[in-house]
């Protein structure tokens, strides 16, 4: 088939000259980019062979223009997150069925990757929080939160994580990347411990804003959490949920990266960061005072625009 009878779907956030294509059928999707795409189609191949819920690769080369290319099987056209926006009824709950979906496919996942473990190594585990939480960047960014606070709080998460088992990750697990028949866009992988990809799935929605999108309740997350209990304790014979805390105070981080605006004039990316500021304190408070962080007890960012422009910082 030639490249011109594929359709453009998007650019690839990974690369900024590479894009994704569709067949004329819709049965396979062809992407290009630069070396990091190879290294991506490596890596998911690996995980085809290990029975991870990932597309098969079916061809990959490189174009006469000297991009990078790979053409793997469609898993389907909708993704939970599009699923998950069609199912709202003027309202912004998810639908049970969604949350369920997500449950049996971030089931599977868990499954596979704590079937397969990677072994253990001085360092993974910090390379894993700097990696998903671009602490590097957040640090640069805000140079006030490089503190021994933040550092003896991520040191804690670290200690609670010495004995879970390594896998091989996403980094960049959510709705948009997950159908029903798997899990797409591995650009972001490495190693996480067990549970990072899956367990926040539903519990980062409140970092978004809360002023769009869906949102799910307290009792469909339990349920979401508890479908991952069962699988991880069916083959650790220890639940993944229990670390749930340690997971989002490192996702705290990743919200974080890159919002400084660079442009002093625009108040609305001022705020947002400022929010994210806001969200990153307040889970780190949290932490310290119980190993865990609740989502739900963050202001939406109507609400901390309000009182920010009021004065109020706390």
């Amino acid at each position: 088939m030639e490249a011109t009878d594929w359709r453009f779907v998007k650019k690839r956030t990974a690369d900024s000259d590479g894009a994704v294509y569709v067949s004329p059928d819709g049965q396979r999707y062809r992407r290009t980019g630069g070396e990091s795409l190879r290294a991506e189609a490596a890596f998911q191949r690996q995980l085809a062979d290990l029975g991870y819920p990932v597309p098969q690769l079916l061809e990959e080369g490189v174009t006469g223009d000297g991009h990078v290319f790979v053409v793997e099987q469609s898993l389907g056209e909708h993704t939970l997150h599009d699923l998950a926006v069609s199912s709202l009824d003027g309202g912004r709950v998810l639908s049970d069925e969604v949350v369920d979906l997500a449950g049996q496919v971030s089931a599977r996942l868990l499954l596979a990757q704590a079937a397969h473990p990677v072994d253990p190594a001085p360092g993974l585990l910090r390379e894993w929080v700097e990696q998903a939480g671009f602490t590097a960047n957040v640090f640069k960014e805000n140079p006030d939160l490089d503190t021994a606070r933040t550092h003896a709080a991520l040191g804690k998460a670290l200690d609670t994580l010495d004995s879970v088992p390594l896998s091989r990750g996403h980094l960049d697990y959510g709705l948009p990347n997950v159908l029903p028949a798997g899990v797409i866009d591995w650009q972001h992988h490495g190693v996480v411990p067990l549970g990072y990809d899956v367990l926040p799935t539903f519990e980062v929605v409140p970092f978004k804003g809360g002023n769009k999108g869906y949102t799910a309740t307290a009792a469909q997350r339990q349920r979401f959490l508890s479908v991952l209990d069962e699988a991880s304790e069916s083959v650790t014979g220890q639940t993944v949920s229990q670390h749930l805390g340690a997971y989002l105070l490192v996702k705290a981080l990743f919200f974080l990266a890159l919002m400084r605006p660079t442009d002093p004039a625009r108040a609305d990316k001022y705020l947002k960061w400022q929010y994210r500021r806001h969200l990153f304190a307040k889970g780190l408070e949290q932490y310290e005072r119980t190993g865990e962080v609740d989502t739900s007890l963050f202001p939406t960012l109507d609400d901390f625009a309000v009182r920010h422009r009021a004065g109020d910082h706390s």
